[in-house]
């Protein structure tokens, strides 16, 4: 509390005092004062060095789809090709799969916490290890999959792959969010 008159050992709250009105003295306290933390936006200028290091990640992600192993392109290699194993690519993909569900479901949530700031840090440090731990187990399940095919070039491969996907997955916007009107509140 920063501020009221004493009453018995606390503060009271003056909220039709002349002095509320006046000055900075008799605030009833910091939580309606404080203004409310929005959320973080894309940066809106970036620097030169950044949009070509964004468009190399595309270009060799689109490389990599369109060229394939040299004979046929990505796409159609994952669909037919018997070198590649399965079980371990339909995990993986599983795996990508649930972690964009999950990044998705913890993105909902924010958007619906507005006042406080402290339950969307702990819902998404509580979420930290889970999406890490799938993320690798995804990395490794694919890499494995697609190995008989590119050999020791699949890491990089793979990896180039989840580059792009992560300079992409900011651009698309699902849908415009309207932000929520501030209700009054009534103490």
């Amino acid at each position: 509390m920063s501020g009221g008159t004493p009453v018995g050992g606390g503060y009271m709250r003056q909220r039709h005092s002349q002095g509320y009105a006046s000055s900075g003295d008799d605030l009833e306290d910091d939580a309606c004062s404080r203004p409310i933390p929005s959320a973080p936006s894309l940066p809106k200028n970036r620097t030169w060095v950044e949009v070509v290091e964004n468009f190399l990640w595309i270009a060799s992600a689109v490389f990599i789809v369109y060229y394939g192993d040299g004979h046929s392109n990505f796409i159609f290699l994952l669909w037919h090709d018997h070198r590649i194993r399965r079980i371990p690519s339909y995990m993986g993909m599983l795996g990508i799969s649930l972690n964009f569900l999950f990044f998705l479901y913890i993105s909902m949530l924010a958007w619906g916490i507005r006042k406080s700031n402290e339950k969307w840090e702990i819902s998404s440090i509580a979420a930290l290890p889970f999406i890490t731990v799938l993320g690798l187990i995804s990395f490794c399940l694919f890499s494995f999959a697609l190995w008989p095919i590119w050999s020791f070039l699949t890491l990089p491969l793979v990896f180039t792959l989840f580059m792009a996907g992560m300079v992409i997955l900011p651009y698309l916007v699902l849908g415009t969010f309207k932000r929520q009107p501030d209700v009054l509140r009534i103490d």
